[in-house]
């Protein structure tokens, strides 16, 4: 197991370089949208304040190409300035006298968040250089931004490889809830999965044919698994290239047992017609956009069966009002299963949110793509090169 907060000896006094995920949504004038990521940082930022440590956190905002005030972090310094017992300040640079010069004035237990990591373009490169700079600043460094963990960036992996390092709560709890699911989940095992593309997701498709019970498969890229199959999918999209896939995944399916579970009607339109047609058989000059009636009554039964239920990704086009019911549907079930529930990527964690259910599912993961890359590989770069717990 790696070393967490917890493990970390005599933090009074020290300057701990904390990488968080900070990347929330905010409107052109710096209004925080949805403050999920900042209030599950919350605890580990309290624990090392409590400790006395001199915090400096880092974090990215969105993918600026040099400084672009609407990715400013400055709005949320001011989130956490109401959310934290101690002194909050910001600090507009990364790198620089300005930085150690604040650092220097912090008081035990005080916090500075430094300005947009990616305002730099040394931070997506992995530039050594730049991460020895920010090392310098610090003592110990923690990483607690899952988010990013999938990938090697100056403030999330060089700089655990330059300074003594730990992770934090709320890279723990996702790295525990995760290793469950794949190790050790509770039976039956339902992986709901959907989205656009399945190039995307074909190592989580062939994992959780792998480890769970049914996997079903909604969203457009169910179209493409449903050509495989010869059924007529009209205009819907289709990734060509990917059938063969599709009819690999079905056939690994078949010699392990496991139940695949496809859409059997769809939510359609015809053209830019607004008009939608609910079918069992697509014509031709039909597209999908959404599951139909029984393929909920489907799914949802399926769900209610389950002891443990993992879902990633939305059933249709969900931000359209006029295709949202397959998605609403399926997230209304999964919140109201007896299973214990989890829930990882972007528009799925959007979409709990949209239907104000996250209080009903046991545990939403703050990742995107590296929720994925970590059910499909069980580790991330950045957590591997963390230091192991003494035994």
């Amino acid at each position: 197991m790696k070393r967490t907060i917890k493990d970390l000896a005599n933090l009074k006094g020290k300057v701990v370089l904390l990488r968080v995920d900070f990347n929330v949504p905010m409107d052109d004038g710096g209004k925080i949208l949805d403050a999920t990521r900042i209030r599950t940082e919350l605890p580990t930022i309290k624990y090392l304040i409590g400790q006395k440590a001199r915090v400096v956190i880092l974090s990215h905002l969105g993918r600026p190409e040099g400084y672009d005030v609407r990715k400013s972090l400055w709005p949320i310094s001011i989130y956490l300035s109401k959310a934290l017992p101690c002194n909050v300040s910001f600090c507009n640079t990364v790198i620089g006298d300005e930085v150690k010069d604040r650092i220097k004035m912090l008081r035990e237990g005080d916090v500075l968040l430094l300005e947009n990591v990616r305002f730099y373009k040394q931070e997506e490169k992995c530039d050594m250089k730049f991460a020895r700079e920010i090392a310098s600043y610090g003592d110990i460094f923690v990483n607690d931004a899952f988010g990013t963990a999938h990938r090697k960036h100056a403030t999330n992996y060089a700089l655990a490889r330059l300074l003594p390092n730990a992770i934090g709560f709320l890279m723990e709890r996702e790295i525990n809830n995760l290793t469950k699911i794949l190790d050790n989940p509770k039976r039956p095992f339902v992986a709901v999965l959907g989205g656009a593309k399945i190039d995307t997701k074909i190592k989580i498709l062939e994992k959780f044919i792998e480890k769970a019970d049914t996997v079903i498969i909604g969203g457009a890229m169910a179209y493409t698994f449903l050509k495989a199959l010869n059924i007529e999918v009209g205009k819907s999209l289709v990734q060509d290239d990917c059938i063969e896939v599709a009819k690999n995944i079905l056939l690994k399916a078949k010699e392990l047992g496991k139940k695949v579970l496809l859409p059997v009607d769809h939510m359609c339109s015809i053209g830019k017609s607004p008009k939608v047609y609910t079918v069992s058989k697509m014509l031709p000059n039909m597209t999908g956009y959404d599951i139909g009636p029984k393929t909920i009554k489907l799914y949802t039964n399926e769900i209610a069966k389950a002891k443990e239920v993992f879902w990633n990704g939305p059933m249709g086009m969900f931000e359209n009002s006029f295709f949202r019911t397959g998605t609403h549907a399926i997230a209304e079930a999964i919140a109201q299963s007896k299973a214990h529930t989890s829930v990882g990527g972007g528009d799925t964690v959007a979409t709990v949110n949209l239907f104000n259910l996250g209080k009903k599912i046991n545990y939403i993961s703050t990742g995107g793509g590296a929720t994925l890359k970590f059910l499909e590989e069980g580790s991330l770069p950045a957590v591997e090169v963390i230091q192991e717990r003494m035994r």
